[in-house]
């Protein structure tokens, strides 16, 4: 797995009391909407990171978190406008292409946790597949993991989860609107999987891991569409750690915010 640490990166600094980038190549401080393919071994708030220091802007955000293992589409919105239109992208459904690694759990549902069982796969059919795909098609309740970013007394789960405190959320309506299986293997299921937003895709491994009986973890997960932005119409996130190739790449993928603007009032959405 590639991984982008902040030792390993050139940083991008900001002038003294300023929040414009020097340069040549400082991209300009328009807000605007920027479709981002997050690596992996990267967290989204690094991502919101880079763009603050390359544009110089301070307000920064995104409309939905990629854990660091995941890779795929990250919207960034960058400048007051921008961010307030974060509302409305979050509720636009999420595409994912998602692979389970059958019969080994972990305590945080995907690859960064620790092994807590493993179980023995056994001959798993196209018709068993077939059976949990309908399970799990549709609207449910699904419960939110224990290591999340949801907020409990002003902290998120996690902090509560990795001091051994497993605070458990009440289960939320979610809507599995396409679910289909593209491989199967002895030991792996590759899904496509379109949801509603709210959706953990981690628990829904974990979960179709029960079913099947063997027990799984996500063990990997790109988002290929979020919301309008699907993931050829993103920018290669590795060249924003340079501002050398971030600052003319941002400027050359701004989407304005009347341009956002348009999409929802295309698509029947009010702004």
């Amino acid at each position: 797995m590639t991984r982008f640490a902040t030792d390993n990166t050139q940083e991008l600094p900001l002038k003294k009391n300023s929040h414009t980038l020097s340069g040549t190549n400082a991209a300009s401080s328009a807000p605007g909407v920027f479709p981002v393919c997050k690596p992996e071994g990267v967290s989204s708030f690094r991502m919101v990171q880079l763009v603050r220091r390359i544009l110089g802007i301070k307000k920064v955000g995104h409309t939905g978190t990629l854990d660091p293992f995941a890779s795929g589409v990250l919207v960034l919105c960058a400048g007051r406008p921008a961010t307030r239109l974060i509302p409305q992208l979050m509720a636009g459904d999420k595409e994912y292409v998602a692979t389970l690694q059958l019969g080994v759990i972990t305590d945080t549902q995907d690859p960064e946790g620790r092994v807590v069982e493993k179980r023995p796969v056994g001959d798993i059919s196209q018709r068993d597949i077939a059976e949990c795909l309908a399970r799990f098609a549709g609207e449910q309740m699904q419960t939110p993991p224990a290591y999340s970013a949801l907020k409990h007394k002003g902290k998120p789960l996690y902090h509560y989860a990795r001091m051994g405190i497993m605070v458990v959320k009440e289960p939320r309506l979610i809507i599995i609107k396409e679910l289909h299986c593209l491989g199967l293997d002895r030991e792996t299921v590759t899904l496509k999987v379109v949801c509603s937003k709210g959706t953990y895709i981690r628990t829904l491994a974990a979960d179709m891991g029960e079913f099947l009986g063997c027990g799984a973890h996500l063990s990997k997960l790109q988002r290929t569409r979020n919301g309008f932005f699907s993931l050829d119409e993103t920018l290669p996130g590795e060249k924003l750690f340079t501002v050398e190739t971030g600052g003319p790449l941002l400027d050359s993928h701004r989407i304005t915010v009347d341009k956002v603007k348009e999409l929802f009032v295309g698509n029947g959405e009010n702004n």
